[in-house]
Formats: C-alpha cells, sequence, structure tokens
C-alpha cells in the first residue's frame, strides 16, 4: 500500500473509539434484552464485530500491526450456553504461549531492568541474571504486566504461538485464594460468554483454502 493511502493517525483513533462506542451499546442491549433471541442484542453484536474489524484493517495499513483479538464465528466451535442469563460475576482466562527465541536478548532486558531497581541499587545487591532463561522471565514477568509483555514480546526474544481469552459467566465469585492452585480446571466450556482465539493454524487453513481454489481453477480451465 502506498503512502498516500494510507489512514492516518487520527482515522486510526477515531476506529478505536468507535470499538468503545461500540461495547458501550451492546453492553446495554444485552441488560435490556428481552429474550434469547432479542434483535437489538444481535444487532449490537453485529455493530461491534463490524466496528472491530475496521480498526484491525486500519491499524494494520497504518503501523503494520494487529489486535489480539477475534470476533468469534456460530461455527460450532462452542457448546451452546448453559450459564446463568443475568451473571453476577465473570473469570477472564487467558492463556499465551511464547516461545524464547533470542536468549541474549531476554537476558539483556532482564539484566537491565534489575540493574535499574531503585532499592537493588541502593543497597548494591542488583540481581544478575546471567545466562539462566529461568531467572530472566522471573525478572521480566515481576515487571511488566502480562498485556505490555504481549505487546512488546519482540523486544524480550520472545516469539508468539497460540493464545486464547475466554469470558466465563459465573454465579458469584469464589472464595478469596480457593482456586489459585489450578486456575482453569473449573471452566465450563458451556458458560462461556464470549472466546477470542489467535493462532496461526487459521493462517494455514486460509492457505489451504486459496490452494484448494486456485486447484478448482485450474481443473476447470482444464479441456
Amino acid at each position: 500500500m502506498s503512502d498516500a493511502a494510507q489512514p492516518t493517525a487520527a482515522e486510526v483513533r477515531a476506529a478505536a473509539e468507535a470499538i468503545k462506542s461500540a461495547i458501550d451499546r451492546h453492553l446495554a442491549a444485552v441488560e435490556r434484552r428481552t429474550g434469547d433471541d432479542d434483535p437489538a442484542v444481535y444487532d449490537a453484536f453485529n455493530a461491534l464485530a463490524a466496528a472491530a474489524e475496521v480498526y484491525d484493517e486500519l491499524l494494520y495499513d497504518r503501523y503494520d500491526e494487529v489486535t489480539p483479538f477475534e470476533i468469534p464465528g456460530a461455527d460450532g466451535s462452542l457448546p451452546p450456553y448453559t450459564g446463568p442469563e443475568e451473571p453476577n460475576a465473570l473469570s477472564v482466562l487467558i492463556r499465551r504461549d511464547y516461545a524464547v527465541v533470542e536468549p541474549p536478548r531476554l537476558f539483556a532486558q532482564a539484566q537491565r531492568i534489575a540493574d535499574t531497581e531503585p532499592d537493588e541499587r541502593a543497597t548494591g545487591s542488583a540481581a544478575v541474571v546471567g545466562s539462566s532463561v529461568h531467572a530472566a522471565l522471573g525478572v521480566l514477568f515481576g515487571e511488566y504486566e502480562p498485556d505490555e509483555i504481549a505487546s512488546r514480546h519482540t523486544e524480550f526474544g520472545l516469539e508468539e504461538a497460540d493464545s486464547t481469552l475466554w469470558v466465563v459467566a459465573v454465579e458469584e465469585l469464589p472464595e478469596a485464594g480457593e482456586w489459585l492452585d489450578a486456575p482453569f480446571d473449573d471452566a465450563d466450556p458451556q458458560h462461556v460468554v464470549c472466546r477470542f482465539d489467535v493462532s496461526s493454524v487459521f493462517d494455514e487453513d486460509d492457505e489451504d483454502d486459496e490452494v484448494e481454489d486456485e486447484r478448482a481453477g485450474l481443473m476447470a480451465d482444464t479441456p
């Protein structure tokens, strides 16, 4: 895409604001829903999906960056929802996988963090990361929130693999500390309100479909 055809930063920002507004409208429609097939909820869902798609495209065209979310389709990937109709609470379950592809970069970033800790500088006892991936990851994830690591993973010598996010409806919040030893064991797929998956397998499927389409075209042209 030429520079002249690229969206402006203001257009990308406007698309981001449109998503925020679409989220508010969708939530308002859900809160006022009159039944399982309320058309207002259906329309708000479609509007949110469309706003997310526009933002994703503009973000990529302008900054060569993508969002971590995909709007789930009605493809049977989730079982029918059987959770509470009006959830009083929710759990957000996130898993992101990374490959450590550049250990020297990881070590350097972790050591820089350890060396600049104010408390450690005062006592002269800053941690030495050395060549320990275990120690480097401990420093990295102790300093940054997971969302920031996701957005800056290449700086830390990491490569993204599959990721998934589940929003699960629950009747009430569990007792403090109750699920910490096994955080994902109680996730009921039938209570998933929405789910967002990111995986290279989706790109592979798209490529396979394109190959099949090309083969079909060649066969159609063969006398």
